[in-house]
Formats: structure tokens, sequence, C-alpha cells
């Protein structure tokens, strides 16, 4: 990033903000947890003029006009409540691909506000923070959920109890270890939000009620068995699996294998599971390869864990 001229040090922080598991199966819009791995690595400076510049560093080829760009949406949302001239330069390495049901769009605005209200002097609260990012969800995606942001903000687990208005819960788990796959096939949130039915049974309505409960019992108890009872979608992932290829066949073997449980990330094409212990993440991420070369379908794999402090901010300096 070039400095202006006769500049020699900058208020600059390395922001690294994680992918995220939206959804947790049952519950959709409401559940996320944060990932050890992948994270994506943001250099955000406080520039000498107002408005916001950004520069990508990968070769996804995504906007850089702040409003049709995430962070800079989520940025200008957070320009708009500071009430003071600012500006702010933005450089984003992003290590998880658009469209992968990691949380792309989401840790880039995530690491945008996280790294600017740092350099602020923190002014803004967590739950600030999930407001503005939300903003860069809507470019996205075209709706403002806070699944992937609230924990990529808080760490950990979080559930969002309500957007309006904003009531983010973080809730207690036990440790968990997650395997993700990713086939290198692109579901664009958008598309896969369009497939959805409007209207639900309403049986199987109390069926999801009583897993989502389940599943909070289950992490806050630390009851594993409870857990994987309770990771069942009767809504959503019976219309969204068919867009991706494999995906029944790796969910039943890696419950075969010993994984709790778990589903489709996000809008997808990538699956979790989740594991009691890394052995069995191991024998998960044995299972997906398996799969995913038979299938003739390009893929990358993820053994990681439980992400608890969300975005990390870092000092940097860059010197001319």
């Amino acid at each position: 990033m070039n400095l202006h001229k006769g500049q020699h040090i900058k208020q600059t922080v390395k922001v690294f903000a994680p992918a995220t598991v939206a959804n947790l199966v049952c519950g959709f819009d409401i559940l996320g947890l944060a990932l050890e791995h992948p994270q994506d690595e943001m250099i955000v400076s406080l520039s000498g003029q107002t408005g916001i510049r950004i520069e990508h560093l990968d070769a996804y080829d995504l906007p850089t006009e702040p409003e049709k760009n995430v962070a800079g949406a989520a940025l200008l949302a957070m320009m708009e409540e500071y009430h003071e001239p600012v500006g702010f330069e933005v450089s984003i390495q992003k290590m998880i691909k658009p469209g992968s049901g990691l949380g792309s769009s989401a840790a880039s605005s995530v690491g945008a506000v996280v790294g600017a209200n740092y350099l602020l002097g923190n002014p803004f609260s967590k739950d600030d923070l999930v407001r503005f990012a939300m903003f860069g969800e809507k470019v996205a995606s075209g709706v403002k959920h806070a699944d992937n942001i609230a924990p990529g903000i808080f760490g950990g687990v979080t559930l969002i109890r309500s957007i309006f208005p904003l009531d983010i819960v973080p809730v207690p788990a036990p440790q968990l270890f997650i395997t993700v796959v990713h086939p290198q096939i692109e579901v664009k949130t958008a598309d896969a939000r369009q497939i959805l039915r409007k209207e639900v049974l309403l049986k199987n309505a109390i069926k999801q009620w009583g897993n989502i409960a389940g599943l909070m019992a289950g992490l806050m108890k630390g009851d594993y068995d409870l857990i994987g009872r309770s990771l069942e979608d009767v809504i959503i992932e019976p219309v969204r699996s068919i867009l991706i290829p494999g995906f029944d066949e790796v969910k039943k073997q890696s419950i075969s294998v010993g994984a709790l449980g778990g589903g489709i990330s996000g809008s997808g094409p990538s699956i979790f599971m989740l594991s009691k212990g890394q052995a069995a993440a191991r024998a998960v991420e044995e299972v997906m390869i398996d799969v995913y070369q038979r299938l003739g379908v390009e893929y990358k794999t993820y053994v990681t864990n439980l992400n608890h402090q969300g975005a990390i901010v870092e000092p940097y300096k860059i010197i001319e």
C-alpha cells in the first residue's frame, strides 16, 4: 500500500478475520461459529484524507468502490455514526474464497470494522460492529443477516436471538474439532436463498425448534451425544443439499467414522462436520477426500477447531 508523500509511519493495523460456519444445521440465520482456519488477512490504516480506499491483493477481482465492496459498505456505516471526518485505506488478502459458504464476505466486513474501530480508540461496542458489518452482508447477498458476522466478532458460537433489535448471545461450548470440505464449485448465497420454500409445515417447525433447543443445551452442558442428536435440519438442508454433489455420502460416511454430525456450511457448497476428538476429525477428512476424488470434483479440506477470539488486531507499521 503506498503512503502519502512525506509520510513515514502510518497508524496501521493488521487484522486476521476468521472463516465462519453459519446455521449450524438447524439454526438457519440464527447460529454460527468461528473457525481457527482459514482467515482473511487485512491491513487497515487511518488515512490523511476523508473517504475509503480499498485494494485487493488476491485474484478474485472483487469491486473496490466502497459502496459495492463489503468492507467498504461496513466502513461507510461506521463512519456515518462516528460524526467526525475520517478516512481509511484497506488492503485485503482473501484466504477465504468468495462463494465458499465459509463467511468470506463476513470476514472482509468484520476485519474492516474491527481494524477501524481499534484505530479510532475503540469507540464502538461489539454489537455496534455487528450492526455495521451487516451492511457488508447486504451488499453480498441482499439480506442483513448476522450468523457469520457475530461469531467473526465475538468468537466461538453465537446465537442471534434477534436482528431488530440486535440481540446476540455468546454460547459456551465444549472443545470441538471441525472438519470442512470445500468442493471447488460456487453456490451464491442469493441463489441458495431463492430456492428455499416460503412456508413451513408446523410439524417440521416443531421438530426444528426442538433441535435448536437441544443443540443449545448440548453445547452449554458439554453433552456431545445431545449435540449430535440435535444436528438435524428438516427445513433448509433437504432443499439446499441438492446443489452440492456428494453431500449425502459425505454426511453418512462422516458419522460412521465418528463425527457427531454436521451439514451445509452457510449456503454451501462447503460441508462441515463436528467431532469430539482430533482423531475422528481426521478420519472425517479422509472420508471427504475419498468421496470427492471418486466424484472427480476438485476440493479443499480443513481440520480446525473453534476460534474463541473472533477477529484479532496486531499493530503493523509501514515504513517508506
